[in-house]
């Protein structure tokens, strides 16, 4: 015969949180270490941090500090704001916090955590159960713990940050030493994105800078917009029919992409330097980007009347 579960009100097996609860874990704190996986010993109840007391601080198997911070209710703020000062009080590196209930927010903004620090956050769900005619029992269910794909994803977020950040200074400080020095980006604001545009003086044809870690490259792109291709490659055909004649004007080679399985056409030109590079070596990179757009707009500007 195989019994049937039943869930018993939390507050029906320990009806203090202080006294009960956290004195009961205090007492089997092997329990909490085989659910998140990680050895938990020495656990102490009521720890000093500040002028905060934590509910329970164990040991792990380097002997370093894991505050624990229990919640028989739903999660709230309030507790996870305590995790966290709780953490930097005792210097701990490893915070877990048990609850009856996790809320989506609360679940969301731990694992967060994980992503985005160098501490490790555990958030556990309790229950309390019993087969048939047993005693109650603790159930403890592992909702979230940090992982390295989750501190992979907090790299990239993090990674992502610094480049946009990057790449914003440097049209700033671009777009500010191009003052007076060109007209088609007189208008243009900094943005965080690689690349900033002006109009070439037809709908779908644009001048664009793009700059990534080591390159900058100045171009007119061609895009009338969705279900234009054929109509983008035919302004393209118009231009590079006359490719020796706009590069002998431009005073080099240019780069002719038709840029196949995509919508748009561009026709481009290199330069080095890019957003990785120092500040320095940015304000030596300017200056020929405004002469390469410059000659690339007096060059095609004719041309592209004639379309």
């Amino acid at each position: 015969m195989i019994g049937r579960i039943t869930r018993v009100p939390l507050r029906e097996v320990w009806k203090h949180e202080a006294l009960d609860f956290t004195t009961w874990l205090e007492e089997n704190i092997d329990i909490l270490s085989e659910t998140i996986g990680l050895t938990l010993e020495n656990a102490m109840r009521e720890q000093s941090a500040g002028d905060f007391s934590v509910d329970l601080v164990a040991e792990d198997g380097n002997g370093n500090p894991v505050i624990i911070e229990n919640q028989l209710e739903k999660s709230n703020h309030d507790h996870l704001g305590k995790i966290i000062t709780y953490l930097t009080a005792i210097g701990a590196k490893t915070a877990i916090w048990i609850v009856r209930t996790a809320r989506p927010e609360h679940i969301a903004a731990i694992s967060w955590l994980n992503e985005s620090s160098s501490a490790s956050f555990y958030l556990i769900q309790v229950e309390a159960i019993r087969i048939g005619d047993s005693p109650p029992a603790p159930l403890l269910t592992l909702i979230v713990a940090p992982s390295e794909e989750g501190r992979a994803i907090g790299e990239q977020k993090k990674e992502m940050v610094e480049r946009e950040k990057k790449r914003y200074e440097f049209w700033t400080q671009f777009l500010e030493y191009s003052k007076g020095k060109m007209k088609l980006f007189s208008n243009t604001s900094p943005t965080y994105h690689h690349w900033i545009g002006s109009g070439a003086g037809i709908s779908g044809l644009s001048y664009n800078f793009a700059i990534t870690k080591k390159n900058v490259t100045a171009e007119l792109y061609i895009d009338k917009g969705k279900g234009a291709e054929e109509e983008n490659l035919k302004i393209f055909h118009q231009l590079i029919d006359h490719k020796e004649a706009i590069e002998k004007e431009f005073g080099g080679e240019l780069m002719w992409e038709e840029l196949p399985g995509r919508r748009a056409c561009r026709v481009k030109s290199i330069l080095q330097g890019g957003w990785t590079d120092d500040q320095e070596i940015w304000q030596r990179t300017f200056e020929p980007m405004v002469q390469t757009m410059n000659r690339l707009e007096a060059t095609l500007k004719p041309y592209i009347k004639n379309l």
